[in-house]
């Protein structure tokens, strides 16, 4: 059970209640200042003053005034206006992400709505309760309006949802649920829809996933560098003291420490070799890098995670407008992380070239194939790898830079930080199968220095590898074998975990 105080969201916790079913249930004493920030609310729209989407419009048509008769109803057409997204649905696990963070944030009590609200999202998630949330639509400032409208309206009893395996109506899924629709009250509309959760939901969780893949990365640099009879000299510690970027030190480590015991290594110890190609010998210093960059994205979102970003706010006894809705930290991290991982994938793929390739591979067959000529070996796995690292160059362009006005104008600068999400969930999926081919490809080169022996930690990884992609005799088809290794490394940590303790 994930309690949620509006304070100490990580994003572990996020990914458990999305992606393993774990359950949420609001903090006591987050609803009582919920009920706190809700009776300035009901004061304020009971008087005379202009309170912006309590007792106006929103957007461009904030000044326009709302009688009290007619604010419930307000509220119902903010949510119901906004839900205009397109394109194919996020998946479930982002969806109860956003319904998760979207919770959390309102559990601050500084959004001015009653603490049933966040209950009922609660329920939603414990019940499998899941809004269908459509992932075009948002310019990641007023946040993320259309998707959080999608899921605003399953609470209201509409919109589509998934619920026990099925797509359906809203409120057919709330009815087999055993929950009861929420009737918008003053300012709860405009709360469910303003903020940054879609984007926090969508990006969070890809960046759970990229943070494992620095780790790959390393076993993988660590393999090929084994299979390519290159010199671990370049991971020596002393040489990253030197330079002590704390992801630097981090990928030198985790390699060093693989490569011990190594019985290739022992066995060119005094060859006249002294350094490496790039790709190879500044590992460290590239994956280093992607290392700080998905670090600093991790303090961003963490920040954000238990952060107020809808508007207005509600302190003491003020409603004050702002922008925390606004999405520039999360796009310019996301933008960010996205150009990392092509880096990650583009030295990965420049070391799948030196294992195939018969002017670079140190003696190893070309293109490691049994008969070449006959046979063309892992020719094309190089082939497919530079075509990924080709679609993560364009992915690796930047969305933050893409602001268009919206909304009359009164929108002038948006982050487009969704878009920044969806692309970083992207390139990982292809940065995971550009890291699968390199683990194949180094496999395959081990078994032509047979009987050394890479160490004893990469042996273990070998024979995982080749439990899900077996040895290979003769040509045939790759495609489901790099898909299923790809697949295997979604499970990483948990390998890891099990195999490599203590580093």
């Amino acid at each position: 059970m994930v309690t949620l105080d509006g304070q100490s969201l990580t994003l572990e916790q996020m990914a458990a209640v999305a992606r393993q079913g774990d359950e949420a249930e609001l903090d006591a004493a987050a609803a009582s200042r919920m009920r706190r920030s809700r009776e300035v609310v009901e004061r304020m729209a009971a008087g005379g003053e202009a309170v912006y989407a309590v007792n106006t419009g929103v957007g461009y048509l904030s000044d326009q005034r709302v009688e009290a008769a007619e604010i419930e109803q307000l509220q119902r057409n903010v949510v119901r206006s906004h839900a205009c997204g397109v394109g194919e649905p996020l998946p479930g696990e982002v969806v109860r992400a956003m319904m998760l963070v979207r919770a959390n944030v309102l559990a601050k009590g500084l959004s001015g709505i009653r603490p049933v609200v966040a209950r009922r999202l609660c329920g939603l998630l414990n019940k499998g309760v899941t809004p269908v949330v459509p992932s075009r639509g948002s310019v990641g400032a007023s946040g993320d309006l259309a998707p959080l409208a999608h899921m605003a309206l399953v609470l209201m009893g509409e919109g589509e949802a998934e619920f026990d395996g099925r797509r359906m109506a809203g409120g057919e899924a709330m009815a087999g649920a055993e929950i009861d629709p929420i009737r918008l009250q003053a300012k709860e509309g405009i709360s469910l829809v303003n903020g940054t959760q879609a984007m926090v939901a969508c990006g969070g969780l890809a960046l759970v996933d990229a943070e494992e893949l620095t780790g790959i990365a390393d076993a993988a640099c660590a393999f090929s560098l084994d299979a390519l009879r290159g010199t671990p000299r370049a991971f020596d510690a002393r040489i990253h003291e030197a330079r002590p970027h704390p992801g630097q030190l981090a990928s030198a480590r985790f390699m060093e420490r693989l490569l011990a015991g190594s019985e290739i290594r022992d066995s060119h110890r005094t060859c006249r070799h002294v350094q490496d190609a790039y790709s190879l010998r500044c590992a460290p210093q590239v994956h280093g890098a992607v290392r700080d960059a998905l670090a600093e994205m991790r303090r961003v979102f963490t920040i954000e995670l238990n952060s107020a970003t809808d508007n207005p706010l509600v302190f003491d006894d003020e409603i004050l407008s702002g922008g925390n809705f606004h999405g520039q930290h999360l796009a310019l991290a996301m933008d960010s992380a996205a150009i990392a991982l092509t880096a990650l994938a583009g030295i990965s793929e420049r070391r799948i070239d030196r294992l195939v390739n018969p002017m670079l591979s140190e003696g190893l067959p070309a293109f490691l194939a049994g008969h070449a000529g006959l046979e063309s070996g892992y020719m094309m796995l190089q082939v497919t790898a530079a075509s990924l690292v080709a679609e993560l160059r364009v992915l690796a362009s930047p969305a933050s830079t893409g602001s268009i006005t919206t909304s009359g104008n009164k929108e002038d600068f948006v982050s487009m930080g969704m878009t920044s999400a969806l692309k970083l969930a992207e390139a990982v999926k292809l940065v995971r199968l550009v890291l699968a081919i390199e683990l194949m490809t180094a496999a395959r080169a081990l078994e032509f220095l047979h009987p050394l022996k890479t160490s004893p930690m990469l042996e273990g990884l070998r024979a995982a590898v080749e439990g899900v992609c077996p040895r290979r005799t003769e040509d045939a088809p790759f495609s489901k074998s790099i898909e299923a290794v790809g697949e295997w490394l979604r499970g990483w940590r948990d390998w890891r975990g099990a195999n490599w303790t203590g580093i």
